[in-house]
């Protein structure tokens, strides 16, 4: 598995668990924030090595939006789940084309 799949899985798995309405919340605001300064980088770290294979950028794109945005309530709910959706299916659609 490549180092792009792996960070599309994990940036995925952690949009989901921050687009979880209360935990989410919780996560965010006990922590000062910071969380989404930590899916900020890992966003772009993952932006970076989709390009240098050349794959697709729209998951990582909606996650650096949504760690940007996170803090206003609804919205930051609304774009951790889509970037969440997004990077999973970017996720396993790559793992079905290779099969």
């Amino acid at each position: 598995m490549s180092t792009t799949r792996n960070m599309k899985l994990i940036t995925g798995v952690l949009e989901a668990i921050l687009a979880i309405p209360v935990l989410g919340a919780i996560i965010i605001l006990s922590n000062g924030w910071m969380p989404l300064v930590i899916m900020l980088v890992l966003h772009i770290i993952t932006l970076m090595l989709a390009v240098q294979v050349q794959g697709p950028l729209a998951g990582s794109i909606v996650g650096i939006i949504a760690s940007c945005l996170g803090w206003i309530p609804f919205v930051g709910w609304m774009l951790h789940a889509a970037a969440a959706i997004v990077l999973l299916l970017e996720y396993f659609s790559r793992r079905l084309q290779r099969r």
